[in-house]
């Protein structure tokens, strides 16, 4: 019997666990990834478009380019799940499945932050990051601050890296002399499981007098006063501010009874819900990992094998691990990398690899190996 299979979300995790059922099954396979867009977009590239070194076309991969064995791209927006049933409502048709693997990602609340909307640019998504590219040529003198305003929050680099990145962005346009830049984050290092990364973010911060404001979350701003009021009652002023904006579970999730304490529950050895049949990979769930497309393209793997050992009756896969590898940009063309593990032990541990402009290269290949994996481009 063909199983039929119901993959929510076409990011990292949906279009891992997808590529890899296709593989196993070919057309004995009836496999349907239901995502709301036509087209996926790598995290990373958000800076890219953001400081300009990317269009928004150059950057967006069409799920048109899907051609795969046994499986059909619907480009729908969910409004029920139940996941009892394993059923899912779109706007345009129902779906029942042997199998339903959520991998809705995160959406970004950005009433949660009063003031965030009126005064403040939140760069997380393509939108927002089109809205910054377009604000950014205006800024040429004054205090920017790049603000964490809940927990967590996708790819935990990514505020350090616009740092950076925005120091070379005003560095190259003869004002930065003129700028002061700050960064808030909730945590007392840059990167917690890596004191290696975090020791050369906070010195390459230091070298570019860039200011780090570490266990600290932003609260609200104050349009007004063009101040940013930390959870410490704290304030700070401010001429631009760059946001990365309340994360959430998607409205769809939280209203199937899938959702516990915010996110999905899942056993974190095989991603496997309370619900039989029942996957949550990625962003979606609370598995203990980040909020990074890697992470979630790690669980999908896992959560693959346990779908193909189940539907071949043979033994389960080793447990997730919880391993990833995030490229972390330092300016100036030189990419690090921090290799993690947070599942294996008592508790995270990770390495680093020194900013370099192979590992630039390296990241380059990470991405057009997903290009043609995925959608099968050169």
């Amino acid at each position: 019997m063909t199983p039929k299979v119901l993959v929510l979300g076409a990011g990292f995790g949906g279009l891992e666990l997808t590529t890899i059922l296709s593989d196993e099954f070919g057309d004995d396979l009836d496999l349907t990834l239901i995502d709301r867009s036509d087209h996926f977009v790598f995290g990373y590239s958000k800076l890219d478009v953001m400081f300009g070194r990317e269009t928004p076309a150059a950057v967006r991969l069409s799920y048109s380019n899907i051609v795969k064995s046994g499986v059909w791209v619907r480009r729908e927006t969910i409004t029920s799940i139940d996941p009892v049933a394993r059923r899912v409502t779109t706007d345009a048709a129902t779906y029942e499945g042997d199998i339903l693997v959520v991998a809705l990602g995160a959406d970004y609340d950005v009433a949660a932050t009063p003031g965030l909307a009126e005064a403040g640019n939140e760069f997380y998504s393509v939108a927002g990051a089109e809205r910054v590219r377009e604000v950014l040529p205006a800024f040429s003198k004054g205090h920017a601050i790049i603000g964490v305003t809940s927990t967590p929050f996708k790819c935990p680099p990514a505020p350090s890296e616009c740092a950076l990145l925005l120091h070379d962005y005003l560095t190259e346009r003869g004002v930065r002399d003129a700028c002061e830049i700050s960064l808030v984050m909730p945590f007392g290092v840059p990167v917690p499981p890596s004191p290696a990364a975090s020791k050369a973010l906070l010195a390459a911060f230091a070298e570019r007098d860039i200011t780090f404001v570490p266990d600290r979350l932003v609260r609200s701003l104050d349009p007004a006063r063009k101040v940013a009021v930390l959870a410490d009652g704290s304030e700070m002023e401010f001429d631009l501010f760059l946001g990365i904006p309340t994360h959430r579970v998607p409205a769809v999730v939280e209203q199937s009874g899938l959702a516990e304490g915010g996110w999905i529950p899942v056993d974190p050895t095989n991603l496997k819900t309370k619900f039989p049949g029942v996957y949550a990979v990625g962003d979606v769930n609370s598995v203990g990992t980040p909020k990074a497309g890697v992470f979630a393209e790690g669980a999908a793997r896992v959560a693959a094998a346990s779908i193909i050992a189940e539907l071949h009756s043979t033994e389960a896969p080793p447990p997730y691990t919880g391993e990833g590898a995030c490229y972390v940009e330092f300016g100036a063309d030189r990419i690090g990398r921090v290799d993690v593990n947070f599942l294996s032990g008592l508790s995270p541990t990770g390495s680093f690899v020194d900013p370099s402009a192979a590992l630039a290269g390296e990241k380059v290949e990470f991405g057009a190996s997903r290009r043609r994996r995925w959608f099968g481009l050169s």
